[in-house]
């Protein structure tokens, strides 16, 4: 309940001082692009519940089924042009503030993912990944910050390199947050979100968390 409090009212305050960003984003992209202005997507949720995730769109209407399917590549000619400053940002994650107020997510907690990048987790991953909220950034998340550019680099298909290498390793990862579950691990996360968004390259997550499960995909 405390953690949920901490939600209702982080995100409402998020919601109100970011209303002035918030307004000219999707007035540019009702005005570039395809003119969509949020992309909703059905994502496993909360004791595997189904919901809808929303974000601003930043790429084609028609990305799913076109190369590349649901994994993003470096230089993916699918993302609009206005789509590649909001992803880099991650402004475009932004309207999830909407979800996390109305509880289909935290701040903090495993992301959702959609039933097809869910399937290749192990089952000990799926009984219990999600029974905590997703959250809008987590360990995972701050982990695979770079994850464009890793899937970029393999010669696997995205949906077999994500499959055999990233998925189980996220797996561990979400487990990781599970065992160590509680306020300092969320404050850390949320923290670490912002500075790898600023410094990309630093390794402050292996500073602050020196137990994490080991990496043993390809870098």
């Amino acid at each position: 309940m405390f953690k949920r409090t901490c939600d209702i009212l982080l995100s409402g305050m998020a919601i109100l001082v970011l209303s002035p960003l918030l307004v000219p984003v999707m007035i540019v992209l009702k005005c570039t692009g395809e003119h969509d202005i949020f992309y909703g997507q059905t994502r496993i949720g909360f004791h595997n519940r189904h919901f809808k995730i929303w974000k601003f769109a930043t790429m084609l209407r028609n990305s799913p089924n076109m190369a590349g399917g649901l994994h993003t590549t470096t230089g993916d000619p699918r993302v609009l042009p206005f789509g590649k400053f909001l992803r880099k940002t991650k402004i475009n994650e932004i309207p999830q503030v909407f979800n996390i107020f109305l509880g289909d997510m935290s701040i903090v907690g495993p992301r959702p993912l959609v039933d097809k990048t869910f399937a290749p987790y192990p089952d000990d991953v799926k009984e219990r990944i999600y029974s905590v909220r997703p959250g809008l950034t987590g360990l995972g998340s701050v982990v695979f910050r770079d994850e464009e550019s890793i899937i970029s680099q393999s010669k696997l298909s995205p949906d077999d390199y994500y499959a055999q290498e990233i998925a189980p390793y996220k797996g561990a990862l979400e487990m990781y947050y599970l065992d160590h579950y509680g306020l300092w691990t969320d404050v850390k996360l949320f923290f670490l979100t912002a500075w790898v968004v600023l410094f990309p390259k630093s390794g402050l997550v292996e500073k602050w968390f020196k137990d994490l499960p080991k990496r043993e995909m390809p870098a």
